[in-house]
């Protein structure tokens, strides 16, 4: 049981059991203060925002991860490892790369692609593939289709490089690959690893096959679907 970590100032038992996890600190500031009963400010260090509060009479918590596999590798791990959490719910942004899903349609990753090298510190002979919590995977999309939210399952690309310089993100688009960011291979392989549970729920924020996109304000602020989602369902 932590006192602290290296990038974690709590103490074991400040965080609920299940907790949201945004890319950006701002977002996890805006979620406790706008969802949350009685926030309490668990974790600072680094600007990286951790509150515990109670959202319909359960006590739950938000804490951002930053941005990249190594980051929220660094994060997810931590929590599950020294906090007792058992399950991470990642409220993310990503590009659209189905010509189906438009800017804030909501993906629901049951996996995640990645050219990332992540996983080889687990010593594998052959590739792993990071996959979501079920449960938590058919409750999210039951709620998506009880609030009649646009939505699609499926795979997700987690990549290293935010700037493409092959420009290859959309070789992805032939194997069915929904959008494209940057976290959530990490959870899912951090999950798997320590037993817990793990669900990346993203909004598309932009499109790599339309021309749409949103403001930083926006990603911050207006992404409420997708938090609504995961709160109901933690």
């Amino acid at each position: 049981m932590a006192a602290s970590t290296p990038h974690i100032s709590a103490e074991y038992g400040d965080f609920a059991p299940t907790v949201l996890m945004p890319g950006d600190p701002l977002r996890s500031k805006f979620i406790a203060e706008t969802f949350f009963d009685h926030p309490v400010l668990v974790n600072n260090v680094r600007g990286i925002q951790g509150y515990t509060g109670t959202y319909k009479g359960k006590r739950v918590s938000v804490m951002a991860s930053g941005m990249g596999l190594p980051s929220i590798g660094i994060y997810s791990y931590e929590l599950f490892a020294f906090y007792g959490v058992e399950a991470i719910i990642r409220v993310g942004s990503c590009g659209g790369l189905d010509k189906d899903l438009h800017v804030r349609d909501i993906i629901l990753a049951q996996a995640a692609c990645t050219d990332s090298n992540y996983a080889a510190q687990y010593r594998l002979p052959g590739l792993f593939s990071p996959i979501a919590d079920f449960d938590l995977l058919r409750r999210a999309a039951d709620e998506c289709d009880r609030r009649k939210i646009r939505y699609k399952v499926g795979n997700i690309l987690s990549t290293d490089n935010f700037y493409d310089d092959a420009k290859a993100r959309l070789d992805w688009v032939k194997m069915g690959v929904l959008g494209v960011e940057m976290e959530s291979a990490a959870l899912y392989c951090n999950a798997a690893r320590l037993g817990k549970k793990a669900l990346s729920i993203c909004t598309v924020s932009d499109s790599l096959v339309h021309p749409e996109d949103t403001t930083p304000e926006e990603r911050q602020s207006t992404f409420l679907d997708m938090m609504d989602i995961a709160l109901e369902i933690a």
